[in-house]
């Protein structure tokens, strides 16, 4: 079994590395192009379960990584980092697109309309096209979305011309 599941298990895993490195980068220089966020955060799933199943599947060569010292270094950094990045304090600094998603997703849609260059009526129609009834001028996008079962982000797509995503 350990044969059949290297052959697959091992490229799945280095297949994955090299997509999640490629979109990773483009993220970490702010390029917002085709599919890179979901692609790199839906095939995580896809590298986690190679990773596991490469290390099933060479199990014995991984146990030998325990008994060196350079090894454990770079193991136990991993997991520090691992840690700091979940569990220590996220910056203060403000987040300036966080909070116009925010004021945006809290604005009147006769406001929203005034930002997108479009009238509230042009705007109801499409949301309508989009199965979202539930609109008047003087309810906030979040009032929307929660009456038309939507979040946020998807009325604010359908408004701003982004397929919905929800």
């Amino acid at each position: 079994m350990n044969t059949s599941m290297k052959s697959w298990a091992t490229p799945l895993a280095a297949s994955t590395v090299i997509i999640l490195a490629v979109t990773g980068t483009l993220m970490f220089f702010h390029v917002d192009a085709g599919y890179i966020k979901p692609v790199h955060e839906w095939l995580s799933w896809a590298m986690t379960a190679g990773v596991i199943l490469h290390v099933i599947a060479n199990w014995k060569p991984f146990k030998g990584y325990f008994s060196r010292k350079p090894a454990l270094a770079i193991i136990g950094l991993g997991v520090v980092v691992t840690a700091l990045s979940i569990f220590a304090p996220a910056s203060q600094q403000p987040n300036p697109r966080k909070n116009m998603l925010n004021a945006l997703e809290s604005a009147k849609l006769e406001t929203v309309a005034t930002v997108a260059g479009q009238s509230s009526e042009t705007i109801i129609e499409k949301l309508e096209d989009k199965g979202i009834t539930s609109a008047d001028p003087s309810m906030t996008i979040r009032d929307i979305a929660s009456k038309s079962g939507k979040n946020e982000m998807a009325v604010l797509g359908v408004i701003f011309d982004q397929p919905m995503s929800k």
